[in-house]
């Protein structure tokens, strides 16, 4: 998978990216804290790729991204990944994902009963946490068993997890001490 490009760009969480090649997006990035984080992370990863105005296709789901980020019901669902080089499982996993809607989410079990194979939920994980179409491949939707906030890791970690699932309206904010 070839790279062609990669733009930087703001959201309600921080700054994202997204790179590209030929046949779709190759990549997504969770904000890394700044921008010049993300952007170098991004140069990081794709390393033939240069930051550059993002195609007409690019910049319709950097929109929906941003929108879905800041409470809008967004299905990312027909933004066109590059799944090349992505193991078979693991892009099972990811259709599997992709096809939860904003505000909803599954177990990693309950991912693995779908594809046919209970008793798979730490395999699930593994895959969840080597998506690189993070947001597009919703893996911020897919818990812990009895829904624990588990496993997440982008920048922020399980903050971030929760932080998104709040926004889409899966979880309510969650009380804190002060």
């Amino acid at each position: 998978m070839t790279a062609q490009g990669f733009a930087v760009f703001p959201t309600a969480l921080g700054h994202c990216g997204i790179a590209w090649g030929e046949r779709g997006v190759i990549g997504v990035r969770l904000p890394d804290g700044s921008a010049a984080l993300t952007r170098a992370r991004l140069h990081l990863n794709f390393p033939d790729a240069t930051e550059t105005e993002p195609p007409e296709h690019v910049r319709l789901a950097i929109g929906e991204i941003v929108a879905l980020l800041r409470g809008e019901s967004r299905d990312l669902a027909t933004i066109e990944l590059d799944f090349t080089g992505v193991p078979d499982f693991h892009r099972r996993v990811y259709e599997i994902a992709r096809a939860i809607p904003p505000g909803k989410t599954l177990t990693y079990g309950e991912v693995a009963d779908r594809l046919g194979l209970p008793g798979s939920a730490q395999a699930v994980g593994r895959a969840l946490g080597r998506n690189p179409f993070p947001i597009v491949v919703p893996c911020h939707r897919v818990l812990g068993a009895k829904g624990a906030m588990v496993g997440f890791s982008a920048p922020g970690g399980v903050d971030t997890k929760r932080r998104m699932l709040v926004i889409e309206g899966a979880r309510a904010e969650e009380p804190t001490l002060f």
